[in-house]
């Protein structure tokens, strides 16, 4: 078992294109599932800012090409677009990316604690769908618990300093005269989630006038639902000419210039820019204008509370713990066929004895005290092993394990199956022998 994640999110595309993909994700697990032999199972995190599918699969590189080949299908973009832009996972570096996902640490808005809902709600899809697998399931069960522990030990997300709010402290910092939020005519690029959070923001702060624009054209929608004005392409320049502060949270690839706004805007009129898009809304020597200031996320980074540095570093230590015991727990199911046949040869050998034993002395106390006796010694034998496979698999070892149990025995392993427990009591299998006595075993009933 191989984990395998492809990821798409604000850190590597726009956030348009990852809400295009997002989109086209329904379907996309089960059609993985039943289209591939190499894929076991499949969950969607799809989110208007993030889209990550995550997969248990035999062997990484033909799975990721067909859930690649799936998505495109999916889509309106080419298979070659996608393998490009898309982050390629695999391994414990999969479990590490799913729990900061978790922990709200990848977030654009560093520990919103929406997220952790939206990989609950992935989950819960998935197996609704019948995509997911047992491995999946812990996957995506011990990310929750993950995050919960980053909730409960640290104080990240509660101190109500996120990026977007941390920009606004700065731009109050630099509005001139006594002006307050309820005066800035303000216009906002973009709508998806990361505008949606700064919508908020700014209604907090008492901003009345807020313009939305969108080039993808949804912004009458997003205002519907969030308040705010709609504008067009005709009407965006003179919303341009009249802000007080422009707020990027697109990241679509249409830069506004700097030419084009210093033509549009009123002279000895200041503007405050705040550009949150990775791949910039704004063009960054705007900042050369006489009237501008810009604010970007390195501005942001350099200005972050202390305290938040402080939250962030320690959810992730608790990230890296438990990612580490997660991984070295799977590890350790690794063993579980060579403990099941290592288990089952030995029971064959002391069923043999037991039979010989029964057939020489009969259904006798003394007969029975050798079984019991056996018994307790197979148990003692085995428990060794049993430790060691579990320490030597969580070491990544299993193979080693395996070979000296095909050098000492002779056994022969086939291809890794999903088993029951590998800590099945030997004399769990008491009860077809027993049955060779019934009138001892009924009167032990009595």
């Amino acid at each position: 078992m191989v984990f395998l994640s492809l990821v798409a999110s604000h850190s590597q595309l726009d956030l348009e294109t990852v809400a295009q993909i997002s989109a086209s994700a329904d379907g996309l697990a089960a059609a993985s599932v039943n289209g591939s032999a190499a894929i076991n199972g499949a969950v969607v995190l799809a989110t208007c800012n993030r889209f990550e599918v995550y997969a248990d699969v035999e062997q990484a590189d033909d799975a990721a090409d067909h859930l690649v080949a799936t998505l495109a299908q999916h889509t309106d973009l080419s298979p070659d677009f996608l393998a490009r832009r898309l982050t390629t996972l695999e391994g414990e570096p999969v479990i590490e990316h799913l729990f900061s996902v978790g922990a709200g640490l990848d977030s654009a808005v560093v520990g919103e604690r929406e997220i952790a809902g939206q990989v609950r709600r992935a989950l819960t899809q998935a197996q609704q769908e019948k995509t997911t697998t047992s491995n999946l399931t812990r996957l995506f069960q011990n990310a929750t618990r993950a995050a919960k522990d980053v909730g409960s030990n640290t104080d990240l997300g509660m101190q109500g300093k996120s990026v977007v709010s941390v920009a606004l402290d700065l731009a109050e910092e630099l509005m001139a005269g006594d002006r307050e939020w309820s005066e800035q005519d303000v216009v906002l690029f973009g709508t998806g989630s990361y505008a949606g959070a700064t919508m908020a923001l700014l209604k907090e702060r008492g901003v009345k006038r807020i313009s939305v624009y969108s080039h993808s054209g949804r912004a009458a929608d997003f205002t519907a639902k969030r308040g705010g004005f709609p504008l067009s392409d005709e009407l965006l320049p003179q919303a341009l000419r009249e802000a007080d502060v422009i707020v990027g949270c697109s990241g679509g690839g249409h830069q506004l210039s700097c030419t084009e706004l210093e033509e549009l805007r009123v002279k000895n009129h200041p503007l405050i820019a705040i550009d949150m898009a990775l791949t910039h809304d704004f063009d960054p020597t705007l900042v050369e204008l006489p009237d501008a200031e810009l604010i970007t996320l390195e501005s942001v980074r350099m200005a972050a509370p202390t305290e938040q540095a402080m939250a962030v570093h320690a959810a992730s230590r608790i990230v890296k713990k438990a990612t580490a015991e997660f991984a070295a727990a799977q590890r350790e199911r690794e063993a579980d066929f060579a403990i099941v046949a290592l288990r089952q040869h030995t029971k064959a050998v002391l069923d043999a004895e037991i039979a010989k034993v029964r057939a020489q002395h009969g259904c006798t106390a003394a007969a029975e005290e050798v079984e019991l006796a056996m018994r307790r010694m197979v148990r003692q034998l085995l428990h060794v092993p049993t430790i060691r496979a579990r320490e030597l698999a969580g070491e990544g070892r299993t193979d080693e394990y395996v070979a000296a149990l095909e050098t000492l025995y002779g056994l022969e392993f086939s291809e890794p199956q999903a088993t029951e427990p590998a800590a099945q009591p030997v004399q769990e299998h008491a009860s077809a022998l027993a049955a060779s006595c019934p009138v001892n075993t009924e009167s032990k009933s009595a």
